[in-house]
């Protein structure tokens, strides 16, 4: 299975995001815009932020929907990462190449190399497979039922192990999950 790289542009987010879910929505919508301009991309491709339903914003790149995604930052991590960056949890939809919900993970440092890492959604796990910092769920099935599990769950566990650092566990709300991604749906078919 083809995997991209995390939106928007390989961006790092920073400490200030694991306050507040809707304050940081906002700071990571200006990030977006900032890094599109820094970057010299038109403002047509560089996804912004849509809507926000609880601890997640959409993002598109309107008008021309070549990618959108939703987005949540960790809501708690253990321990606190060293670097000031914050864990986050997409969704994913590349309307040209067939993609609509592509589940990923973007954790504070690369992944120890052959381990594995992990989704807990209430009694449900699910393993993902490392590459560099991002974690992908290796079968389509699996991430179907993945995120049928967050669609009804409150919060999303990530378990990683980095290569500096130790075991790390992220801790995602779900609230306003369900919402965001049939918003994905419909502004990305």
């Amino acid at each position: 299975m083809r995997h991209r790289t995390d939106p928007p542009f390989g961006i790092r987010f920073a400490t200030p995001f694991l306050r507040s879910p809707a304050a940081g929505a906002k700071r990571l919508a200006l990030v977006l815009v900032a890094a599109a301009s820094a970057a010299g991309t038109a403002s047509a491709q560089a996804p912004a932020a849509v809507e926000s339903f609880g601890a997640w914003t959409l993002y598109a790149d309107l008008p021309a929907k070549s990618v959108c995604f939703i987005a949540a930052t960790a809501a708690d991590s253990t321990p606190k990462p060293a670097s000031g960056e914050a864990s986050v949890l997409y969704i994913s939809a590349w309307p040209r190449e067939g993609v609509k919900s592509e589940l990923s993970a973007k954790v504070t440092g690369r992944l120890k190399k052959g381990s594995d890492a992990s989704v807990t959604v209430g009694t449900a796990s699910f393993r993902l497979f490392g590459k560099d910092d991002r974690a992908f769920v290796d079968d389509p099935t699996r991430e179907l039922k993945l995120i049928d599990a967050m669609k009804k769950g409150t919060k999303a566990v990530v378990r990683s192990e980095l290569e500096r650092g130790g075991a790390v566990t992220d801790t995602y709300a779900l609230d306003g999950f369900a919402q965001a991604l049939q918003a994905l749906a419909k502004i990305c078919p």
